[in-house]
C-alpha cells in the first residue's frame, strides 16, 4: 500500500521520533511511503487565527501536491497537519468559493483531491494483528492519551472512533500484550499551543493528566499527538519544579511500542530522542 505522506514542521523538529519510528513500522507492515513532493507548512495552529484563506491555502497546495504521487491515501502524523489537510480538501471539493480563490492564488485550475485522508491511528491500526508481535509488551501497565484533535468535533471527525471513549489505541495496545488501564482522561486537552502564549494553564492542564495517569496506575503514557507528547515528556520537569511534583513517567508514542513488540530495535524507533527516558522501565520488564 503506498501512502502520500506529509511529515510537516514538526516530524522534521521536535517530534522526529514520530517520524523515525513511523517509517521504522511502516515497511515491516507493508505500508510504502511517499513523501508529499515540495511540501510547506500547513499554518499548524497560527495560520487560522491571522487568515481563514492562508489557513486553507496553506495545506490545500500540499494536497494538490499529494494528488501527483499517483497515492490513493495521505496521512499527516501530526494531528494538527491533519486537521488542516483534512479540512482543505473538504473545501477544495465541496467548496467552489474557496477554491476558486485558490486557484486564483496559484494561476491553474485545482481538479478534486481523491485521496482517503487518515490519521497516524487509522494508518496503522488495521495492521496490527498476532501476527506482527516477536516480543510481547508483557507487564507494561499503560494509559492511552488521544488528545482531542483526533477524534473531536464529533461531527468531523467522529467517524473515526467514539469522541468520548476511544478504542483504537486501546486495541492495538493490548494485542501487542500491554496491560491497558481504562481511565478518565483519554481525551483531555493537554494544553495544545497554549505552552507558546500561557505556560501556567498548559502546565495545570498537563500535570492534571500526569496526575491521574499515576493515580491509575499506569507506568507511562502512549500519545499519539506530537503536542500532547511534547507537554507531558518534555515540560514534565518544568511541571515538578512548579506543583513540586516527581512524576517521572514516560510518555511514548504509540509507534515506537508498536515497533518493540514487532523486534525492531530501541535505538531505530528513537526512544533515547525522548525527555523522560523510558529505557529503565523497559529494560526492568525486560522489553529492550
Amino acid at each position: 500500500m503506498k501512502i502520500a505522506y506529509y511529515p510537516g514542521c514538526g516530524l522534521h523538529g521536535s517530534s522526529k521520533e514520530l517520524d523515525i519510528s513511523v517509517k521504522a513500522i511502516s515497511g515491516p507492515l507493508g505500508i510504502d511511503i511517499v513523501e508529499v513532493p515540495d511540501w510547506n507548512c500547513c499554518g499548524g495552529s497560527s495560520a487560522h487565527s491571522t487568515s481563514h484563506f492562508l489557513s486553507f491555502a496553506l495545506p490545500a497546495r500540499n494536497v494538490i501536491n499529494a494528488e501527483t504521487t499517483g497515492c490513493q491515501e495521505f496521512t499527516a502524523p501530526c494531528p494538527a497537519c491533519y486537521v488542516r489537510h483534512f479540512l482543505a480538501q473538504r473545501d477544495i471539493n465541496e467548496n467552489p468559493e474557496m477554491k476558486q480563490h485558490l486557484e486564483n492564488a496559484l494561476g491553474k485550475q485545482v481538479p478534486e483531491s481523491k485521496m482517503k485522508m487518515k490519521n497516524v491511528i487509522e494508518l496503522f491500526m488495521d495492521k496490527i494483528d498476532s501476527s506482527v508481535v516477536k516480543k510481547p509488551l508483557k507487564g507494561l501497565k499503560i494509559v492511552n492519551y488521544y488528545g482531542c484533535a483526533l477524534v473531536k468535533p464529533p461531527k468531523t471527525f467522529g467517524f473515526f472512533d467514539d469522541p468520548e471513549n476511544p478504542q483504537s489505541m486501546d486495541k492495538m495496545m493490548e494485542t501487542l500484550g500491554a496491560e491497558v488501564i481504562q481511565w478518565p482522561y483519554k481525551t483531555e486537552c493537554c494544553g495544545a499551543s497554549l505552552c507558546f502564549t500561557n505556560q501556567d494553564a498548559t502546565w495545570k492542564a498537563s500535570r492534571d493528566i500526569l496526575q491521574m495517569a499515576k493515580d491509575c496506575g499506569a507506568q507511562a503514557v502512549v500519545a499519539a499527538c506530537t503536542m500532547c507528547q511534547m507537554n507531558l515528556d518534555m515540560r514534565q520537569s518544568q511541571i515538578n519544579k512548579k506543583y513540586k511534583t516527581n512524576f517521572n513517567i514516560p510518555a511514548m508514542f504509540f509507534t515506537q511500542l508498536i515497533g518493540l513488540a514487532m523486534g525492531i530495535p530501541a535505538k531505530k524507533l528513537a526512544l533515547d530522542k525522548l525527555y523522560v527516558d523510558p529505557k529503565p522501565l523497559l529494560k526492568s520488564l525486560d522489553l529492550i
